[in-house]
């Protein structure tokens, strides 16, 4: 499979050449079966750095402008985050963005280990900022466990503007699967859709150590 390939053979070579990553928590990760990876989200690399780190297959949202590029650069670049098991994500609301979650859903009730972002976007400036409520309502509507993660210091090896990352260390931090059963069937109640992503963010947020900021971030494309 391309995936494998790719991970195996280029992509993980080239960050063990160029970076030192401190992973910790991969016995959180289950070695098969639906689950939610839910990270925050500092730097583009980050859809690179988890997805490699792991020996599951990861499918993960990433935002559809990497998919839609013209020119050669832009054909490659689609090519490439569909090799590596991206999904296109809509981030502009309404039926396009449910189309983007129910492709996504798909893939939890394949089975399937999925990435997502709560915060929707990058962070501008390194704090954490408000959950969406997509990630609460597949964790709602597949009854997957969600799988905190933390990215950490991504951004200094590739500040946003910056499209090749330095090399440096980061950290990957996998905290235990939150196990929202007791609610499933609820995902059509905001307020619980509400609580479940709050709980998801504090969890995340617990093992970042980042600030707290309560609105959400702004769109960065």
């Amino acid at each position: 499979m391309l995936y494998d390939f790719l991970k195996r053979f280029a992509v993980r070579p080239l960050l063990k050449i160029f970076f030192r990553i401190d992973l910790t928590g991969t016995e959180h990760v289950p070695p098969t079966g639906a689950a939610i990876l839910a990270s925050n989200h500092l730097s583009v690399s980050d859809s690179v750095f988890l997805p490699a780190s792991l020996e599951r297959p990861v499918v993960f949202l990433a935002k559809d402008e990497y998919f839609n590029g013209t020119g050669l650069k832009g054909r490659f670049t689609a090519w490439f985050f569909r090799s590596i098991n991206q999904l296109p994500m809509d981030r502009s609301g309404g039926a396009k963005s449910a189309q983007s979650l129910a492709s996504a859903a798909g893939a939890l009730a394949e089975g399937k280990l999925l990435g997502i972002y709560p915060e929707g976007t990058r962070s501008p400036d390194g704090r954490l900022y408000r959950a969406k409520l997509g990630v609460a309502k597949l964790a709602l509507e597949s009854g997957a466990p969600v799988i905190p993660v933390a990215m950490i210091d991504t951004h200094k090896v590739q500040p946003i503007g910056r499209r090749i990352p330095r090399p440096g260390r980061i950290g990957i931090r996998i905290g235990q699967p939150l196990d929202f059963s007791d609610r499933r069937g609820q995902a059509q109640d905001s307020q619980v859709l509400r609580q479940v992503a709050d709980e998801i963010r504090e969890a995340i947020g617990q093992l970042s150590g980042q600030q707290y900021v309560d609105v959400y971030a702004p769109r960065k494309r």
